[in-house]
């Protein structure tokens, strides 16, 4: 007869995989050795708290922006913020520099293709309107609020006015810019100034008070304005008549956020609970204490009785009362803030 197998053997837990199994699965887990890491972590920290900061200064304006309205918007401590931010003022450059990185991102492909200075100036705007559409908080950060932010965000908005003057400016470059004669064309850079200044003048007036119009409409008499003192009155009449063109299809956005309807600060910690119960339903207080990187069980009991309260996770074991360790699984509602959280640390790639 073969020897006796005596080593102890991994007991199962009603409704979750064998412990040794969860124990396996968890480790990969262990904070610093996943693909969400405390800085992806500090990443989503970062970005609910620019997103924060451009929607209570579109709300609220600028004084009303203050650390306790933000952190309180974003769903996260002041302890959270000055480990991301020196101050405020830091704070809203970052959302400013962000918010000029998103417009960037949806313009300068649309501009830089080859094409006449028209046809760039044309597609150019009409990416431009079509991102303030799309992100009105982000596009006031920039046309509106960065006005009363104080001179460090004003050079950085003079910065990107000279650049949209150089682009207008080239419309009086070549062959129709020669026919100008010299003094028309010392003036140029001057004409370029003033039609950027009447453009982000309109656009400032939209911003400040929305007509129930949406932006893109206004790419016709926009690129009237932009065109008449260096292509004439009749090449600015037909941009009057021309159809706005179809817009490139975007991935859906998602409706509402459950993040931000949590009564309960996003930390550290509570994303590695809900990564973990996530990857392996069914595991142990124990466990998912090891792999968020909570050694007190106390406290690891607080957070999962905090998170079942708020309808997040479940309980799906015999639990304590018989003797049979608890068994975490995601609810319906818990998978939806999982997503959203696996989603803002993945940036979608441009293109």
């Amino acid at each position: 007869m073969p020897p006796r197998d005596t080593r102890p053997r991994a007991r199962k837990r009603p409704g979750g995989p064998d412990t040794d199994a969860a124990a396996l699965a968890l480790a990969r887990l262990r904070p610093g050795r996943d693909s969400l890491s405390r800085d992806k972590v500090d990443g989503i920290q970062r970005a609910r708290i620019l997103s924060a900061m451009a929607e209570v200064v579109t709300d609220l304006g600028l004084p009303a922006a203050t650390v306790a309205t933000v952190v309180s918007r974003a769903g996260v401590s002041r302890r959270t913020f000055y480990e991301l931010f020196a101050d405020r003022e830091e704070c809203f450059l970052a959302a400013f520099d962000h918010a000029l990185a998103l417009a960037a991102a949806a313009v300068l492909p649309e501009y830089q293709r080859p094409a006449p200075w028209r046809e760039r100036m044309r597609a150019g705007l009409s990416a431009l309107l079509g991102f303030l559409d799309e992100e009105p908080s982000m596009g006031a950060l920039c046309v509106v609020h960065s006005l009363g932010a104080g001179p460090t965000a004003l050079e950085r908005r003079r910065r990107i006015v000279d650049a949209l003057i150089a682009a207008v400016d080239e419309g009086g470059e070549g062959s129709q810019g020669a026919r100008r004669g010299a003094a028309a064309a010392a003036n140029a850079p001057l004409t370029a100034e003033g039609v950027v200044g009447a453009v982000l003048a309109v656009i400032h007036a939209r911003l400040v008070q929305p007509r129930g119009q949406a932006m893109v409409d206004l790419l016709a008499p926009l690129m009237n304005m932009i065109v008449l003192p260096y292509q004439g009155a009749a090449a600015a009449n037909r941009e009057l008549a021309r159809p706005r063109p179809k817009g490139r299809p975007r991935p859906p956005r998602p409706h509402g956020d459950p993040l931000r309807d949590l009564d309960m600060r996003l930390t550290y910690r509570t994303v590695r609970v809900l990564i973990a119960i996530a990857t392996t339903p069914g595991a142990s207080n124990r466990h998912v204490g090891e792999a968020a990187g909570i050694a007190d069980q106390g406290q690891i009991s607080k957070l999962l009785q905090r998170l079942t309260s708020l309808g997040l996770i479940e309980n799906t074991g015999a639990g304590h009362s018989r003797g049979e360790a608890n068994a975490w699984r995601l609810t319906g509602k818990g998978l939806e803030v999982e997503r959203t959280i696996r989603a803002e640390a993945t940036p979608a790639q441009a293109g």
